[in-house]
């Protein structure tokens, strides 16, 4: 056990080290104008140190167990998603949350997106890394990522279910599809992004009366700011608009830790979630914002070079998942903050505070790491595995 944990990456866990103090510190800050949410800082803090913990007890675990069983761990979160809408808890508009214990709440959809991983890495790996065939590889594929799309999608959560999607692109990509079937992909995402912004503008008027009705008016309120900022009221666009303001009046340095106007007086709604980024960027400025982002570059630059290593290439499937994931969470949180990007309920991975984000966060590094210490030589033809050692890192 002790030779295991030697050969864990190291330099990947002081990026994660260096995270939980990033992550405990702003959300300190964050919650300072918010008495309500006393203590977040404190439970970030527990959260890393069990999602320490899960780190290193899944790396121990050899990840092709995992593989093994993942269309039974795909059953079992299509279900937990699915009694959602029957005991599922309301939160912001969305029945995405069971009530625990102690006043905490779990979302199976961040658990899904793990799932969902494992499962297209089986499936994807049987072609050993021969390009994939559109019927027999693509389309099953396709099918078991649109079933858990649709149904987080009615909750209605957009930013996990968009996730999913992304996600099973990037492994595609990296999994060998014939760039005939990427253009297929392409030119389809345009055409349904073009039909859907024509929809939207056309019947903008009954599109806000219906979901009005159905009382999920903030679906229509993040959309048409994003597509129509000039016609949005300033109630719609509060959040983008101070956002924006708030990072910029940050400057170079910032204004000082725990000194952030904006986000002092109330004007930034969910600073120690969704908009974490916007108390870095005020009150450490571009300066500190850049140490965050080049922190990212850190975790993906290990996570490619551990893929990169990787002889069984469901290894590398699961961990480019993994990166595509999270680099998608940042692309998506910090541009929604600088007006990029719609409003969604993407948080910040690793800094935002959420214990069911965090969690899974670390537990997909766990397998990583496991990834990384179990990658002898895989034969998947013959079915056997050699003691040949992967290639330095």
């Amino acid at each position: 056990m002790l030779r295991k944990w030697k050969e864990l990456d190291w330099p990947l866990m002081a990026v994660l080290v260096l995270f939980m103090l990033v992550s405990t510190m702003v959300v300190h800050s964050a919650i300072i104008p918010t008495p309500e949410f006393e203590g977040y800082d404190i439970r970030t803090a527990i959260f890393y140190i069990l999602g320490f913990i899960i780190v290193l007890g899944i790396a121990l675990v050899d990840y092709r167990a995992l593989l093994k069983y993942s269309f039974v761990i795909y059953g079992i979160g299509l279900i937990m998603i699915i009694l959602l809408f029957f005991i599922g808890a309301e939160v912001n508009g969305a029945k995405s949350w069971f009530k625990l214990p102690g006043g905490l709440l779990f979302q199976p959809a961040e658990l899904v997106k793990l799932v969902l991983i494992l499962v297209c890495a089986y499936m994807l790996g049987k072609r050993g890394g021969e390009p994939l065939r559109f019927r027999a590889d693509i389309i099953p594929a396709a099918l078991i990522v649109l079933v858990p799309f649709v149904l987080v999608l009615i909750q209605p959560d957009l930013g996990n279910a968009i996730i999913y999607l992304v996600v099973f692109v990037g492994m595609l990509w990296i999994a060998g599809t014939r760039y005939k079937h990427v253009l297929i992909g392409i030119t389809t995402v345009l055409a349904a992004l073009i039909l859907f912004v024509t929809l939207f503008n056309t019947f903008n008027d009954q599109i806000k009366a219906s979901l009005e009705e159905q009382n999920r008016l903030h679906w229509y309120q993040r959309i048409n700011t994003f597509l129509n900022p000039g016609e949005a009221s300033s109630d719609d666009r509060h959040q983008s608009s101070y956002a924006i303001i708030a990072i910029g009046t940050g400057g170079l340095a910032g204004d000082g830790f725990k000194q952030g106007e904006l986000k002092n007086n109330h004007f930034i709604p969910y600073p120690y979630s969704d908009s974490i980024f916007v108390v870095i960027g005020e009150e450490f400025g571009f300066l500190g914002s850049a140490f965050v982002l080049l922190m990212y570059f850190a975790l993906i630059y290990r996570l490619v070079r551990i893929a990169a290593a990787c002889y069984d290439k469901r290894g590398a499937y699961i961990i480019i998942g993994i990166a595509t994931m999270f680099i998608f969470q940042v692309y998506e949180n910090v541009g929604m903050m600088v007006g990029l990007m719609p409003i969604t309920g993407i948080t910040l991975p690793f800094i935002s505070y959420g214990g069911t984000s965090l969690l899974i966060n670390m537990l997909c590094i766990g397998i990583v790491m496991s990834i990384k210490l179990h990658q002898d030589k895989y034969d998947l033809q013959n079915n056997e595995t050699t003691t040949t050692t992967a290639p330095g890192l």
